[in-house]
């Protein structure tokens, strides 16, 4: 998941993002991560019917950090492919023409769609975000057709994932893959314990937040499409580090664990799963060295890479957090991470 920086001093919000089994056959704790589906009317995003799409043309939903991280790196791979970029305002539309993403906005669901759809779209600030959205999931492939009705904010927060991950999953054609990424956040576990793949979800009704990525997980997972949920994201000048070395003393408890990816790792691994056209799966992003705030900040000071020092943690108080473990996801996928762990992204030793 983008984090939420603000109100981090308590806690710390892991994007969707940016939230089953990896089995091919569903376990029955997977249950609990499903939900009944409520008629709607159709959204869409705007594909050109002018255009042929080609087998390995792409679709970015929030072609933020992280999707333009997926842009490079599948472009390299299919260098004659067109890469498509939906965002929510054109604020940010010339940037994505001279990195030769394709814009647009939402708009109109039209009969061409695209083999290959990876929404990663960061959670967005805005006053008027409707509390119902009429979600219309179409797959050419199959022909099912489901409907969402979805509301959710979080900490004065708006998630849109829900929104954009049925907008997204309009305008897939069924072939190659659909990837959602989501949040580990999903997973019940707040006293530092370990979480895997096929460890419980928040039941619904628990949290607006985790309500909104499970619903729209389930959306995706019906239609066909899988969903990736990741850990905490950072690169050097973006994630929790950063915002707790910019305040310097941090009201909040030092034990609790942070189980983290690198954006390129999340890239290489969503990129991976989209290859291999898998169906209706859920897997996990993390670097499987989860660490606690304090040993986080402890290696940003030795570190000597950051302006600044960290002077630490006065909480006592909140809950604590989990320890993801991927290792079903990797061999599932055959991949690993680039970075196995912050400490050696820094340049230190383990």
């Amino acid at each position: 998941p983008e984090p939420i920086y603000k109100a981090m001093a308590s806690t710390y919000h892991y994007r969707l993002p940016y939230p089953l089994p990896l089995t091919a056959a569903p376990p029955a704790s997977a249950s609990r991560c499903r939900f009944p589906m409520a008629s709607t009317a159709p959204l869409g995003v705007t594909v050109s019917t002018s255009e042929s799409v080609g087998q390995n043309d792409l679709l970015i939903v929030g072609p933020g950090v992280l999707g333009r991280i997926v842009a490079e790196k599948w472009r390299q791979e299919h260098p004659d492919c067109k890469i498509y970029g939906q965002t929510a305002t054109t604020d940010h539309h010339s940037e994505l023409t001279k990195i030769g993403i394709i814009p647009s906005l939402k708009g109109p669901r039209v009969d061409q769609k695209v083999p290959y759809v990876i929404f990663c779209a960061p959670p967005y600030r805005t006053d008027d975000y409707p509390g119902d959205l009429r979600i219309n999931l179409n797959s050419k492939r199959n022909r099912w057709m489901g409907h969402a009705l979805f509301a959710g904010t979080a900490h004065g927060h708006t998630n849109l994932t829900a929104f954009f991950g049925g907008v997204a999953a309009s305008n897939w054609s069924g072939e190659g893959s659909f990837l959602f990424t989501s949040s580990t956040a999903v997973y019940d576990c707040n006293d530092n314990g370990f979480c895997g793949e096929d460890s419980p979800c928040v039941p619904i009704g628990m949290s607006p937040r985790t309500d909104v990525l499970l619903k729209a997980e389930n959306v995706v997972l019906e239609a066909g499409g899988c969903a990736l949920r990741l850990a905490g994201l950072y690169k050097k000048d973006q994630g929790p580090h950063v915002f707790w070395l910019s305040k310097g003393t941090v009201d909040a408890r030092p034990d609790l664990i942070i189980s983290m990816i690198h954006y390129e790792d999340a890239a290489s691994l969503g990129i991976a799963i989209m290859k291999r056209r898998l169906r209706g799966r859920v897997f996990v992003g993390c670097d499987n060295q989860p660490l606690s705030r304090q040993e986080i900040m402890d290696r940003v000071n030795r570190s000597g890479k950051f302006d600044g020092k960290f002077e630490g943690f006065t909480g006592t108080d909140g809950p604590l957090g989990k320890r993801m473990d991927n290792s079903k996801t990797r061999a599932e996928i055959g991949w690993e991470p680039k970075y196995p762990s912050f400490t050696e992204f820094l340049g230190l030793s383990n």
